[in-house]
C-alpha cells in the first residue's frame, strides 16, 4: 500500500487506525530502501580526505544527522561523539501523545543504530569546555582533545526559575507540561502527562466550565509553536464532544506569531472557538499549586502627556504583577542553552543571546573559534530551534566543516530556514515555512490557511521520515 492510499483510507475512516498507518509508513516501500542504503559502508562516496580528530558533543537531532553525514563524506572518519542517551526521543512527537495519537512506545528509539562501530562513543556529559586548548572535561572527569568540534548539546528547561514550581509537581494538581523530558536518561513522561491532563479537563468540563491557561515564557523556545498547539488541541479535544472551558492564553511575546500572515491566520482560529482570551506580555513566575493561582509579570505602556514639539503623546513604561486563578493550567518553561556551553567562552557573552552558542547565523562556525561549528537548538541564531532548521543546517555546517579541514574557508550559507507545523485542531494544521527573510513555504499552497494534507504529513509520514531518513542524514 502505497501513501496515497494510506491516506485515503485514514481520511475516509474505512478501518485503518492511526498506530497501523503509522507502522505502515514506516514499513513503506520507501522506508524500506532508506533502511537498506543506511546500512551502506561509512567511507561509500565519501568526498574528502582530509582528516583531523572530530569531536561530537549530542545525542540528539542535530549530533546525529552531522554525525551520519560526516562519517560519509569523509574517507577516513576519525569522529568521537560524547552523549549518555541510549534511548532517541522524538521530540515533535509528545505533542501528538499527549493529543492521543501516537502511543509513547512510537516516539522512543534506540540511539544505537545511528553511531557506527567506528565511532568512539563516550556515554557521559559534558561538564567544561576549554576551546582555547582545544579540550573539554565529561562529567566523569575524562579529558578528550580535538582539533575540530561540533556543537550540538540543546537547551535545557528552568522550571525552577517559576516559584513555587518544582518538577515533581508536574502531572499532579492539574498542572501539565508537555516539554518534560529527560533526553539522558531517554524519557519524555510531558506527552503522557499532558495526555491525562486532556482527559481529566475533559472530565471536569462535563459539570462546569473550566478555566484553563497556557503560557508562553520570553525565553528561546524550542519549537515556539508548541504552547499554542496545546491550547488549540486541548480545546478541540472538549468541542468535539460539545463540551467548553475558559481558556487564557498568556505570553510573554506582543503577538500570536512573529509573521503577520501567521498571526492573522492564528487571530481567525481564536475566533473560531470563540473561547480563548489573549493576555500578551504576561509571563509566569509564580504558581500557588494548592490555592490554584497563577501570577504573571505584565509590562505594559500607558498614555502621558502630549509632547507638542513631537505632535506625539509620551508613552510611559508601567509593570505589575497580576495574580489569575485557574482550573487547569499548561505550562511552557524558560529555557537556556545547556550550562557547560552557557558558562563557557564558547557562548556569547552579551546581547540577547548571551549564553547560546556564539555562531555565525550562515556558515554555522563559531565567530571566535574557527574549528568549532554548531547545529541545532544551542545556536545561539535568530530563529531555529526546530528539527526542521536542524535538518536543512547538517549539510551547511558538514559542508563548512570539511572546508575548514581541508584549509578552505567556509562558504556555504543557512538561509534561517525553520518550520512550524501550528495544530490548531485534530485534522488541521497551518504549516508555517519562514527563514532569516519571511515566509518560505516549500510548495505553492498558502502557508497560513489549515490544511488536513499537512496533519496526515506530520501524524503519519514525518516520524518515519525522521527516523529513517534524517537522522542517518539522508535528507
Amino acid at each position: 500500500m502505497n501513501y496515497d492510499e494510506i491516506f485515503k483510507k485514514v481520511k475516509e475512516n474505512e478501518g485503518l487506525s492511526r498506530r497501523s498507518a503509522l507502522k505502515m509508513m514506516a514499513l513503506s516501500p520507501v522506508a524500506a530502501s532508506v533502511l537498506a542504503s543506511a546500512g551502506a559502508p561509512a567511507t561509500a562516496n565519501a568526498s574528502s580526505d582530509a582528516t583531523g580528530r572530530v569531536v561530537i558533543v549530542g545525542g540528539g537531532s542535530g549530533a546525529l544527522m552531522a554525525l551520519s553525514r560526516l562519517r560519509r563524506a569523509l574517507s577516513k572518519p576519525d569522529i568521537t561523539i560524547i552523549a549518555p542517551n541510549e534511548k532517541h526521543v522524538y521530540q515533535p512527537g509528545q505533542i501528538f501523545v499527549a493529543a492521543g495519537e501516537y502511543d509513547p512506545e512510537d516516539i522512543i528509539f534506540d540511539n544505537t543504530g545511528y553511531i557506527g562501530d567506528e565511532v568512539k562513543w563516550i556515554k557521559d556529559e559534558v561538564a567544561t569546555f576549554d576551546p582555547d586548548n582545544n579540550k573539554l572535561s565529561t562529567k566523569n572527569g575524562t579529558v578528550v582533545e580535538y582539533d575540530y568540534l561540533v556543537v550540538a548539546a540543546g537547551v535545557q528547561y528552568h522550571y525552577e526559575q517559576i516559584e513555587g514550581l518544582t518538577v515533581d509537581m508536574l502531572g499532579k494538581n492539574n498542572i501539565s507540561s508537555v516539554y518534560l523530558n529527560d533526553l539522558a536518561a531517554g524519557t519524555a513522561e510531558g506527552g503522557t502527562i499532558t495526555r491525562d491532563w486532556f482527559k481529566a479537563l475533559h472530565e471536569a468540563a462535563k459539570t462546569s466550565k473550566p478555566r484553563v491557561i497556557c503560557t508562553q515564557p520570553s525565553t528561546p523556545l524550542k519549537c515556539g509553536g508548541a504552547p499554542q498547539k496545546i491550547l488549540y488541541l486541548s480545546d478541540d479535544f472538549l468541542k468535539r464532544d460539545k463540551l467548553t472551558a475558559e481558556f487564557t492564553f498568556a505570553t510573554a511575546g506582543e503577538k500570536l506569531f512573529g509573521l503577520p500572515e501567521i498571526d492573522a491566520a492564528l487571530h481567525k482560529v481564536q475566533d473560531g472557538y470563540g473561547n480563548i482570551t489573549n493576555k500578551f506580555a504576561h509571563e509566569l513566575i509564580r504558581i500557588d499549586a494548592e490555592k490554584k493561582i497563577a501570577t504573571f509579570h505584565h509590562k505594559y505602556q500607558v498614555q502621558g502627556e502630549f509632547d507638542k514639539d513631537l505632535n506625539e503623546y509620551d508613552m510611559i513604561d508601567k509593570e505589575e504583577d497580576v495574580d489569575m486563578e485557574y482550573d487547569f493550567i499548561h505550562i511552557v518553561p524558560p529555557t537556556s542553552a545547556v550550562e557547560a556551553v552557557a558558562n563557557s567562552l564558547l557562548g556569547w557573552q552579551k546581547g540577547t543571546a548571551k549564553g547560546w552558542l556564539e555562531v555565525d547565523r550562515e556558515t554555522l562556525q563559531h565567530r571566535r573559534y574557527k574549528n568549532v561549528f554548531g547545529i541545532g537548538d544551542v545556536c545561539g541564531i535568530p530563529i531555529g530551534k526546530t528539527g526542521g532548521s536542524a535538518r536543512h543546517q547538517g549539510p551547511i555546517m558538514v559542508g563548512n566543516l570539511i572546508s575548514v579541514m581541508e584549509k578552505k574557508e567556509p562558504t556555504l550559507k543557512f538561509d534561517g530556514y525553520t518550520v512550524c507545523p501550528l495544530k490548531v485542531s485534530y485534522g488541521e494544521i497551518i504549516m508555517a515555512e519562514f527563514n532569516y527573510d519571511g515566509l518560505a513555504p516549500s510548495f505553492p499552497l498558502d502557508p497560513a490557511k489549515p490544511r488536513w494534507i499537512w496533519w496526515a504529513f506530520d501524524l503519519y509520514m514525518l516520524q518515519p521520515m525522521y527516523r529513517y531518513l534524517m537522522l542517518n542524514g539522508l535528507m
